[in-house]
């Protein structure tokens, strides 16, 4: 079963992020937004993996449009 991925928003999510490896959900079917709760299984969708080496304040995609995912990249304007 392959699936589109649902947007979650029309805007993206600004957050400060501590040093760690995420998984930025790429399906939207998460509880957890904007981060992977295993909701993509039995879609063909996979997370994305983000390593933050340092704090960082980043904006991260919630429409699932963007050609740079996990990060914004202003495609919501388009939806």
């Amino acid at each position: 079963m392959s699936d589109a991925p649902i947007p979650t928003d029309t805007k993206s999510i600004k957050m400060e992020l501590q040093p760690g490896t995420y998984w930025w959900c790429s399906c939207g079917r998460t509880s957890h937004t904007p981060f992977c709760d295993g909701s993509h299984k039995g879609t063909g969708l996979q997370p994305k993996k983000l390593v933050i080496d340092e704090v960082t304040t980043v904006s991260l995609c919630q429409c699932k449009a963007s050609l740079n995912a996990p990060f914004c990249d202003g495609s919501h304007r388009q939806l």
